[in-house]
C-alpha cells in the first residue's frame, strides 16, 4: 500500500527506554527499522532525555557540519 506524505513524515521516530541500570535513553529509528542515532549517555530524569530529544529535533539544515 502507498503512504501518505503525512504517514512518511513519521516514518522516522525516536524512542525512549530504560537500560540496565534504570536510566533513561533515546534512539532514532528509520522507518526500516535501522537505528540512526542513539544518546551519546544515559539521563537520570526522563524529563532530561526529553528534553535531549527536543535539542536534536532542534536541528535544522543549517547546523554546520565539522570534520575531525
Amino acid at each position: 500500500s502507498c503512504q501518505t506524505w503525512r504517514e512518511r513524515s513519521h516514518a522516522v521516530t525516536f524512542h525512549m527506554f530504560l537500560d540496565q541500570q534504570h536510566e533513561w535513553r533515546w534512539i532514532l529509528l528509520a522507518e526500516n527499522g535501522r537505528k540512526i542515532a542513539e544518546s551519546g549517555e544515559s539521563y537520570h530524569n526522563e524529563k532530561d532525555c526529553l528534553d535531549a530529544i527536543t535539542l536534536v529535533m532542534a536541528t535544522s539544515h543549517t547546523t554546520p557540519v565539522k570534520f575531525l
